[in-house]
């Protein structure tokens, strides 16, 4: 079984798609290019993974209606774990298959200008706006055939805007929440800041689809200007079910800052891709993920700094721990292109094993363009040492406690160095309901 070549959706059904959401011309026009450019592209290839088997052509592809929630006391209570409901967020947005349920944003942040919205809101309210940015610096619908089938298909998503000199100290918080089992997720996420602004942004992927069969095809745009900071924490939690891509660039400007923190907890077949383009002189970036595969899922998951400008650092952390028969691949890539003396490009990759049939895989790569650069890096694969377990049975602790403990002092490296309080607990609520 490979691929399918035929598209699952013709041309009449994205232009009815677009029609429907009330969209502008040129994004009407940019669903039809790129699904004309998905008949011939090819599907991308990601080192030593074979997605040739992976379901990406199977899906029901819907404007998904989700009931609106009065009270998040409503919400199940596997979704209030993500939520303090005696401090509630006070900028929060839900996404209830393709629907807004849930949406505050402070009078505060309102009155500087900031935008915190739906995609298909933003193309109404603020469509210059989006112009300006959706799919132009960080990705292209021509990248390869999933992109393009993204651009395509694109069904839901969020636009964040920061005008110039506003610094937002409380998150931004989004849960994409795939109630359907059987929807596909088009998500589209654009986050821009504009000069000398500042923001944190965390978002949650939720799904509840152990059998039926559906993708998630999701790009994030990330866009930091000249001296802005954008701390950008994600935990994906997508079921057994859903085979997925997730795409996530990021573009930073002069002495602007973009970190990434990213937990890739998903049950079923995963490509990642993590790329930061760092444009600007003295520009920044921190990249770290951790992930807990289980079951028979395969996971390959990239994290890449691009450097262009002078002095730019990127720096790479991953941790992951693999259980069951479950394949995880970490591609650390630092890039150095000619000019961009005094980079810095730096990564760490680590894949802990707790089992026999469990595998993995760490790929450090620098290409280094320019001279007068520091790189470097360390990666490292194994299985759990015995002893470590054996020691602690001894102490009258049962080998899946056990386990419990040696995974969390694994990935404690990385969980702890995470910008986002908010992202680390959610992390570990979701690592532990993974352990167990």
């Amino acid at each position: 079984m490979t691929v399918e070549t035929k598209l699952p959706y013709n041309k009449d059904y994205v232009n009815q798609f677009s029609a429907d959401r009330n969209e502008p011309d040129w994004m009407k026009e940019l669903r039809l290019q790129a699904l004309e450019q998905a008949e011939t592209l090819e599907m991308p290839k990601p080192d030593k993974t074979n997605i040739n088997r992976w379901n990406f052509s199977r899906f029901k592809h819907e404007f998904g209606e989700g009931e609106k929630l009065t009270s998040l006391e409503h919400l199940p209570e596997e979704l209030k774990d993500y939520f303090d409901i005696e401090h509630l967020p006070e900028n929060l947005l839900i996404q209830r298959n393709q629907t807004v349920a849930y949406a505050t944003l402070s009078d505060e942040l309102k009155a500087k200008g900031v935008i915190f919205t739906d995609i298909f809101t933003a193309l109404n309210e603020h469509e210059e706006l989006v112009k300006r940015y959706y799919m132009k610096d960080a990705v292209s619908i021509d990248e390869h055939r999933l992109t393009a089938l993204h651009a395509a298909l694109m069904n839901g998503g969020i636009f964040v805007y920061v005008p110039k000199n506003v610094e937002i100290s409380v998150p931004l918080q989004v849960v994409f929440w795939q109630e359907d089992p059987e929807l596909a997720y088009f998500n589209h996420v654009l986050v821009v800041a504009e000069e000398n602004s500042k923001l944190t942004y965390v978002e949650n992927y939720i799904s509840n689809n152990e059998k039926e069969e559906t993708v998630a095809n999701i790009v994030t745009e990330v866009i930091a200007q000249n001296n802005a900071k954008i701390s950008y924490g994600a935990v994906d939690n997508f079921a057994e079910g859903t085979t997925t891509y997730i795409n996530r660039r990021g573009v930073a400007y002069r002495d602007a800052v973009i970190e990434w923190a990213l937990g890739q907890m998903n049950d079923g077949n995963t490509v990642s891709e993590n790329i930061t383009n760092l444009i600007g002189d003295n520009s920044l970036c921190h990249a770290k993920t951790v992930t807990v595969g289980r079951g028979k899922q395969i996971q390959n998951i990239t994290a890449k700094t691009i450097h262009w400008g002078k002095n730019a650092e990127g720096y790479i952390l991953q941790h992951g721990v693999m259980k069951d028969s479950a394949t995880n691949i970490f591609n650390g890539i630092g890039k150095i292109e000619n000019g961009a003396s005094g980079s810095n490009a730096e990564q760490t990759s680590r894949v802990l094993m707790l089992s026999e049939k469990a595998r993995g895989d760490a790929n450090p790569i620098l290409l280094i363009e320019e001279d007068d650069v520091m790189a470097g890096h360390a990666a490292s694969v194994g299985r759990v040492d015995p002893m470590q377990l054996y020691y602690l049975m001894s102490r009258g602790i049962t080998q899946s406690e056990a386990e419990r403990l040696v995974i969390h002092g694994f990935l404690e490296p990385v969980v702890s160095q995470l910008p986002i309080p908010s992202v680390k607990k959610q992390l570990s609520q979701v690592i532990e309901r993974k352990v167990n």
